[in-house]
C-alpha cells in the first residue's frame, strides 16, 4: 500500500505487510545507494504487527519507480551472492572429495 499525495509523486510511504527488519533494512540500504534518493528510512509501527513502513523521498523522480528500481537491484545482488556462494561450494567439493569410511572393520 502506498501513502502519499496525488500532486507530489517524489515522496511516499510504502506499507509492506508480512515483512520485518530483514527486507526493510536491505531495501533501505539499496535505496540510499541511489543518487535520486534524498531520504529513505523505515519503521515498524508495533513489534507484534508484521508490517514495515518505508519512506522514500527523491530529487523529483516518482518514489514508486525509484522503489521498484531498488527492489530490482536488490534481487540482482541476491542472485549474485547466491551464484558466488554456489560456485564456492562446488569448488570446495571438487577440491575436497569425501573420503570413504570403513565402519564395519574392528580395530
Amino acid at each position: 500500500m502506498e501513502h502519499g499525495t496525488f500532486t507530489d509523486h517524489s515522496s511516499a510511504t510504502f506499507s509492506l505487510t508480512e515483512e520485518d527488519h530483514t527486507l526493510a533494512n536491505a531495501v533501505r540500504f539499496t535505496l540510499n545507494q541511489d543518487p535520486r534518493v534524498t531520504f529513505c528510512g523505515y519503521s515498524i509501527p508495533h513489534p507484534s504487527d508484521a508490517r514495515v513502513n518505508i519512506r522514500v523521498q527523491t530529487t523529483g523522480d516518482p518514489a514508486r519507480e525509484v522503489l521498484k528500481d531498488a527492489c530490482q537491484d536488490l534481487m540482482l545482488m541476491c542472485r549474485h551472492v547466491r551464484s558466488t556462494f554456489d560456485k564456492a561450494v562446488d569448488e570446495f567439493r571438487i577440491s575436497n572429495p569425501v573420503k570413504e569410511m570403513n565402519i564395519d572393520s574392528k580395530k
